[in-house]
């Protein structure tokens, strides 16, 4: 039976509610064509992730970036996908006008994106769609929040505009135990009930609902899933007030965190949903005057930082020119730089790396360069490779030949699809990636005409008579690799077959390094000039 309180519309003079809202996406472009160009919110901050640098971490919010209005995106470009069970959040809902449901049914249907209802929950009326990585997003007519600070973006009018985040769903086994945490540290208070749902209240007006789902399956981290709820804090002592009141009471599993635009207690509630406790103040704009305008990386992160923003993906903002992604058989990273030449660097990791591995190295060999970096299709325990290998220097022939001529395919269509010079294209491959360059070009001759192997060896038992006559190859080795003494048999073998060969020994083992990247930035500079 529903039993249901109605909000007055105020304002709340003190801290309370909702800070923020973090989930999980797979394609950086799609989020914030969704979030930015089909709901209206503001990109507030864009920076890269506080525990791993080459992950993005954007937020969207109201003009101003209010606690309360944001929603962030953990960026794990092409990651595996999570999966919605107990033990996490299920829902996100945000806040707009009663009269506004009709404009964004309306607003759904032009941008193709399907939706259910309107229904009523709680006396609401409420829409769901779903984001681009399937998180069902409400959106809730409700008058409890101020327009004060709503985000005027030229296409969603300001009186339709969503106004901040009405709130979020947790799925958990232990309601009655999940309920308790949130009434008694985040000053949440019971507002009405139904059979499956105890609805929350904060003085601030949003809501939780905590749904009881005893016998559902749990919930896995990845993309498409909502990591944590954020609650508001006043200041830094209530935070650590907070982790001390929880170590009393034997949950010596916090962890506090200054996240410069607030500071931050994570607990995990004992239904195992993720919550997060964090101070309004000092905000988001406290390292830029034009919220989301630049890229940040963490002052704690004290390495080579061109090498950290490398790896971080690229978007557009809607309106802005932008690299339309194309679906290709390998999954791949493209990094534009800031002044193009017209030139590709294509990019092939080494055993057990992914594609963002080599794009730090890439930008400092070819600093003008279009870097397209593949990741491997086949796997070793579980790691990315580009073909399997039976012994550290014995490889599968089937799987060479099918993955190269996947590889070729994958290049034509690339061409096409992102318009790339064929002319003004060459192949960096490391170890693994390197001896899957040298398979293509005797296995798929034609369109590899410029290449960089770095600790290669030849992967072939069966040699091919192919003509490779125009190909430049440079082969940069290791002194000190345990694949060095396989290095001359590849440089006899190309030369045989026609190519031009530079072939290189360095003082290193089988890492690579600054060196390597200096050495294929000249060979790279005399053939571009």
């Amino acid at each position: 039976m529903l039993q249901a309180t109605e909000i007055s519309d105020r304002q709340a003079p003190m801290t309370s509610g909702i800070h923020h809202i973090t989930l999980i996406a797979r394609k950086v472009q799609a989020n914030v064509d969704f979030y930015v160009g089909f709901l209206g919110l503001k990109l507030v901050k864009r920076t890269a992730g506080f525990e791993d640098a080459a992950q993005l971490h954007l937020f969207y919010g109201d003009a101003i970036g209010s606690p309360g209005s944001l929603v962030s995106f953990l960026v794990w470009e092409d990651g595996a996908q999570g999966r919605v069970g107990h033990g996490q959040p299920s829902e996100i809902a945000f806040a707009i006008p009663s009269e506004s449901i009709g404009f964004w049914l309306t607003r759904a249907l032009r941008f193709g994106i399907a939706t259910s209802g309107p229904a009523q929950e709680f006396g609401e009326p409420v829409i769901r769609l779903k984001d681009p990585d399937g998180v069902i997003v409400k959106l809730v007519g409700t008058d409890v929040f101020s327009s004060k600070h709503v985000f005027d973006n030229g296409e969603v009018p300001k009186s339709d505009a969503i106004r901040r985040l009405r709130g979020a769903t947790i799925l958990t086994e232990k309601p009655s135990e999940t309920t308790e945490v949130i009434t008694r540290h985040f000053g949440y208070r019971e507002l009405a009930a139904t059979d499956a749902i105890q609805r929350l209240v904060s003085d601030s007006g949003d809501i939780i609902d905590v749904r009881n789902a005893g016998g559902f399956w749990t919930a896995a981290p990845g993309t498409g899933t909502i990591d944590h709820i954020a609650f508001r804090a006043v200041d830094k002592a209530e935070v650590k007030a907070l982790k001390d009141t929880l170590a009393a009471e034997g949950d010596d599993q916090t962890a506090v965190h200054d996240r410069k635009y607030f500071f931050s207690l994570y607990m995990r509630e004992p239904g195992g949903t993720l919550f997060e406790f964090a101070t309004d103040a000092p905000g988001m704009a406290v390292d830029e005057e034009t919220l989301g305008s630049h890229l940040f990386i963490p002052a704690h992160f004290t390495g080579d930082r061109e090498a950290m923003t490398v790896m971080l993906p690229q978007f557009a903002l809607p309106g802005e020119e932008r690299f339309a992604a194309r679906e290709l058989p390998f999954v791949h990273r493209l990094n534009q730089p800031d002044e193009p030449d017209g030139s590709t660097l294509i990019l092939l990791h080494g055993s057990g790396a992914s594609e963002t591995s080599l794009l730090p190295l890439g930008r400092k060999a070819a600093p003008h360069s279009l870097l397209f970096s593949l990741r491997g299709r086949s796997t070793e325990e579980g790691a990315p490779r580009f073909f399997r290998r039976l012994t550290p220097f014995t490889f599968d022939q089937a799987d060479i030949a099918s993955e190269t001529e996947a590889f070729a395919a994958t290049m034509e269509d690339a061409d096409v699809g992102y318009g790339l010079d064929a002319a003004r294209m060459t192949f960096l491959g490391y170890s693994n990636g390197a001896n899957m360059i040298t398979a293509t070009m005797l296995l798929q001759p034609g369109f590899i005409r410029r290449a960089i192997l770095l600790r290669a060896m030849n992967p072939l038992t069966k040699l091919p008579d192919v003509d490779l006559s125009g190909i430049e190859v440079l082969i940069v080795t290791g002194a000190t690799d345990p694949y060095a003494p396989h290095a001359p048999a590849l440089e006899n073998l190309l030369l045989e077959r026609g190519a031009t060969v530079e072939a290189i020994t360095i003082s290193a083992g089988h890492e690579i390094g600054d060196a390597d990247a200096k050495i294929a930035a000249e060979w790279l500079s005399s053939r571009n000039g």
